[in-house]
């Protein structure tokens, strides 16, 4: 990558300059095909089951990686009763459901794992999406309204800001898991309806929400909470309910939103809470009301996984056990983990974007598979690799990606230090 590529990304070409609003900028065409090798990066294409040892196509032949970089938290994609009953699935119901959930697409599978789940959470109702993006973002537009505020995590996912801006009501961040800042977000709102919106677990930081400490400053406001559990649901707790469960605060958190796209190891999305607001969800929530409902096959398999899960106190245990001696790890090797507690773990490189491409496609080359992360996604002169360790992971498998890690980041680290 040049330096003069270099010094642009994603955020220099969000406004257009030519009157056609198809025809991107003159200068983002230029942009692409200078970093081509860099973003060559991006849009992998595997050959296999995402798995801790996988197969990528690198170069237009396959090559055989350790792999950090997929949700499969639990290894729910390969494991015998999920595939079982998603390949049973097919052969009921078809490949598709044809239809969106309010006309045609439910079917018997949809109602018990909506049902389940509910059970499963201790919540009075949920709704399933099709999209776990479309969900998070249908879930917020279909409960706000234009001259509500919601008071959002600066940290939040992109998915919760667009929720936001299509119900058109106003967007306030707050300093990332700072009481005192949302405190006085509230306090500037106090007026109008306002909701705060979290995550339990930051997908790009690896940290937890501080949720006792802000469920006071929102409970003292009489402001309701939405937490998205997307990386979070089947991992933490003791039961695998979340991040509400962890802190036992479950009772406190208004709205759960989940993604089935993470530990459950399938595609979608969904949002429990109480009968009435799920009800009027459904009614109200675009995303839900005009797509089509998931497949079955992909329902039947979320339900066999919500069961292993259940019983799967073990594969929890494996993960945060893996998660803490990688983490643990990449700190002795003096690399910058940020504020990881989780199986989240970004290896923080800097401001050195050139550099990030650099070790991004040795460390293909060695055989890790290790995705890289620019801005505007994290700041400026954050630029990092996200890894995702699983609970399928061996010692042997994160032994050798520590070493390819050594042998190239941390070498060149230090030589550029």
């Amino acid at each position: 990558m040049s330096a003069g590529a270099n010094d642009f990304s994603l955020a220099d070409f969000f406004l257009g300059d030519a009157e056609d609003p198809l025809a991107p900028p003159a200068d983002f065409v230029r942009w692409r095909k200078e970093t081509a090798w860099a973003a060559s990066l991006y849009e992998p294409a595997l050959c296999a089951a995402p798995t801790p040892r996988t197969t990528i196509e690198i170069d237009g032949s396959p090559r055989a990686v350790i792999n950090l970089s997929s949700y499969n938290y639990l290894g729910l994609g390969t494991h015998p009763e999920t595939v079982a009953a998603a390949r049973a699935a097919v052969a009921q119901y078809g490949t598709g459901a044809c239809g969106s959930p309010m006309l045609s697409g439910m079917t018997g599978l949809h109602r018990r794992l909506e049902d389940g789940l509910s059970e499963f959470l201790g919540r009075e109702a949920t709704m399933l999406f099709n999209s776990g993006f479309g969900g998070a973002m249908g879930s917020l537009a279909g409960c706000l309204r234009k001259g509500d505020v919601a008071v959002v995590d600066a940290k939040a996912h992109f998915s919760l800001i667009a929720g936001v801006s299509l119900a058109q009501a106003r967007l306030r961040t707050f300093d990332h898991n700072d009481p005192r800042s949302l405190d006085e977000a509230l306090t500037r709102e106090r007026g109008k309806r306002r909701l705060v919106v979290i995550e339990g677990v930051y997908s790009m930081d690896g940290d937890t929400a501080d949720l006792p400490a802000l469920v006071e400053v929102a409970e003292a406001h009489r402001v309701s909470i939405m937490i998205d559990e997307a990386h979070s649901v089947l991992t933490c707790g003791a039961n695998g309910r979340g991040v509400g469960e962890h802190f036992g605060l479950e009772g406190r958190v208004g709205l759960q939103y989940g993604t089935f796209s993470k530990a459950f190891a399938g595609v979608g999305g969904f949002v429990s809470g109480r009968r009435e607001t799920v009800d009027y969800l459904k009614l109200y929530s675009t995303p839900y009301g005009f797509s089509c409902a998931l497949p079955p096959s992909v329902v039947a398999a979320l339900l066999a996984g919500l069961g292993v899960a259940r019983r799967g106190h073990a594969l929890r245990e494996r993960l945060w056990s893996n998660a803490a001696y990688f983490r643990g790890q990449l700190r002795a090797l003096g690399l910058n983990t940020g504020e990881s507690t989780t199986y989240v773990i970004p290896i923080i490189i800097g401001e050195d974007r050139a550099l990030l491409y650099e070790l991004g496609h040795v460390m293909r080359e060695r055989g890790l598979f290790l995705a890289p992360v620019d801005y505007p996604s994290v700041p400026q002169g954050q630029v990092r690799f996200r890894a995702s360790v699983t609970a399928a992971h061996t010692r042997e498998d994160l032994d050798e990606a520590l070493n390819v890690i050594e042998d190239t980041v941390v070498s060149r680290l230090r030589r550029a230090a």
